[in-house]
């Protein structure tokens, strides 16, 4: 059996040129970099209506060189998600690469539009972040370490403002922001847990002012969250121009705008805001651009990136991070709710094992048959399906992403308690197979994207209030009994509610449960409390975090981080990269 990226290695790419032609963008439109990677022009911005509101682009045009797609009209859109993650794995990247493949394969004209794998993870704990086995995207080496460096551009521009920041206040604060309410942290694309809380300034004078600081990783970001949610070069630089740094110790809202640096942190970002092309191993375009994490921020890939899918394929198929909880309701209630664009198909990625561990079954055992832990399990898999559909409006299908481990039994169960969910169910074997082993999925996400089935859903309203906005999440996705703010947390909303209480929210909170206690498997018992322990204005991002638990902006490592297992050659072959 082959590593991922001794596949990846073996397979035969072609000049990006040649991909970036079959999307009808002329050789002068792109900036490669290297032979199988390039920077895209993005799409122009989308029309106001008179109340300022995103208009999606009419159909017939609206992307700078790039024809629509073959029939005159606009993309069909096939959201990707999943059940609550485990350690088992459940290959929501490597299903989403599987899927446009089989889509290709069975004669459709289909692109992926995917997030940018985070350093953090690649030498951390999770590995890599562009597939896996023989759905996987390429360059793999070069996505998930530089690619076209993107992260570094935010990390630079997010640190500019810190400096700023920090300068500012040495230079005679003109502007009396207070150092003890400074929330504009600094960013580092590394797991580094002795980053998360410092002291800023030590040294004397000539050091700046000693204060309370800390370090979250890029994908936390604001500048993260506003390049994937602004809709030109423009609109990123009026947003960061709104970035909230801190407060006067009267209370007044400082901003960067202020601080005078949003000009030359747009600068940064000139490049890094276009969407990046690679493909699949079978070929295929593969739009990749920003990566925030779903636990800590929204979670989706750039909305340039996914406009473009749209613009240039019949079926642009793109992922949310982590389960339908997090990066799904996001992509719903802050991706579409700002964009105009709104799936017409979800999939639900889930595995025998997963459900098997969400069944109480021991990490080492899930390659034994178990049925009973399994039926135990669904519960987990059975919320997504409803809030999939009952929340967000989607028709959905299960991609049963399969391992040899899995019985015949437990297969058949499956389908079963799908059936009892009217859900359907594809058998996946894109690892091994590539898009040849998703043609059922491909085949049944085709059919519920066109069937129209697809209603306009959001958790709330926009004018529902801060405080109900994280009620409703909790309630009706988590299934809280109650949503509790602490009361430093509460006295936050109350006070950002005239002024910004029209804004979505994002829950920051374990991946790994509906709740906020990350052991708990399974479906947690309706009626358990879910608390807000702290919450940041993203007044650029535009929307407001809520800090649930015990969740941290800035990961640690592992005992046996994955770095550890990566080296490279005298001749820059590099090894254990997966």
């Amino acid at each position: 059996m082959h590593s991922d990226i001794e596949i990846a290695r073996r397979a035969k790419l072609r000049p990006i040129a040649e991909i970036a032609e079959r999307l009808g963008f002329r050789s002068g439109d792109i900036v490669p970099h290297g032979h199988y990677k390039a920077k895209l022009p993005p799409p122009t911005p989308p029309i106001k209506d008179g109340g300022g509101v995103n208009v999606p682009v009419p159909d017939g045009g609206g992307v700078n060189s790039v024809p629509p797609a073959a029939d005159g009209k606009k993309g069909k859109l096939i959201l990707v998600t999943a059940i609550t993650p485990t350690p088992a794995g459940e290959g929501k990247t490597t299903t989403s690469v599987g899927l446009t493949d089989a889509l290709c394969r069975i004669g459709k004209n289909a692109a992926v539009a995917l997030r940018e794998p985070s350093l953090g993870p690649v030498f951390g704990m999770k590995g890599g972040a562009a597939g896996g086995g023989y759905a996987q995207v390429a360059p793999m080496e070069d996505i998930n370490l530089h690619f076209t460096g993107d992260f570094s551009a935010i990390s630079l521009a997010h640190n500019l403002l810190s400096a700023a920041i920090d300068n500012h206040i040495h230079h005679g604060n003109a502007l009396r922001l207070d150092s003890r309410r400074i929330q504009w942290r600094r960013v580092v694309d590394m797991n580094d847990r002795a980053l998360r809380q410092i002291v800023a300034g030590l040294g004397g004078p000539g050091n700046g002012y000693s204060r309370a600081d800390g370090f979250d990783i890029v994908v936390a970001s604001e500048v993260m969250a506003i390049l994937c949610l602004a809709e030109s070069l423009a609109d990123l630089k009026r947003r960061i121009g709104k970035i909230t740094v801190g407060e006067t110790a009267d209370g007044g809202t400082i901003t960067a705008q202020q601080i005078g640096v949003a000009g030359a942190m747009a600068a940064l970002l000139r490049e890094a805001v276009q969407p990046n092309l690679a493909q699949t191993l079978e070929n295929n375009p593969a739009f990749v651009h920003g990566g925030p994490f779903a636990n800590i921020a929204h979670g989706c890939n750039s909305v340039l990136a996914t406009r473009l899918a749209l613009r240039c394929a019949d079926y642009a198929v793109t992922e949310a991070g982590f389960g339908a909880d997090l990066g799904a309701e996001k992509f719903v209630d802050i991706k579409c709710r700002k964009s105009g664009l709104r799936p017409d198909a979800a999939v639900l990625v889930a595995t025998v094992r997963a459900l098997k561990y969400h069944g109480g079954a021991a990490k080492d055992k899930l390659n034994e048959p178990d049925v009973a832990a399994l039926k135990k399990g669904f519960a987990n898999a059975a919320r997504h399906l409803r809030n999939i559909r009952e929340h967000y409006g989607l028709p959905v299908v299960v991609a049963l992403n399969h391992f040899a481990a899995d019985s015949d039994a437990e297969i058949q169960t499956l389908r079963e308690l799908c059936a009892g969910e009217k859900a359907d169910v594809a058998l996946c074997k894109h690892w091994a197979k590539g898009g040849e082993g998703a043609e059922e999925l491909a085949e049944k996400a085709a059919a519920l994207a066109d069937s129209g089935a697809a209603k306009t859903a959001e958790v709330y309203a926009d004018g529902d209030s801060l405080a109900d906005k994280f009620s409703a999440v909790g309630e009706k996705i988590y299934g809280a009994g109650e949503v509790r703010a602490t009361p430093k947390t509460r006295a936050k909303l109350d006070k950002w509610q005239e002024q910004w209480g029209r804004l979505p929210v994002c829950v920051a909170k374990t991946q790994y449960a509906f709740g906020s206690d990350p052991a708990a498997r399974g479906l947690p018992t309706d009626g358990h409390r879910f608390e807000l322990t702290d919450a940041r204005l993203c007044s650029g991002a535009e929307f407001v975090v809520g800090m649930g638990g015990d969740i941290m902006t800035m990961p640690g490592l592992p005992k046996r981080p994955a770095a550890m297992e990566i080296d490279i050659d005298d001749d820059g072959n590099i090894s254990g990269l997966f």
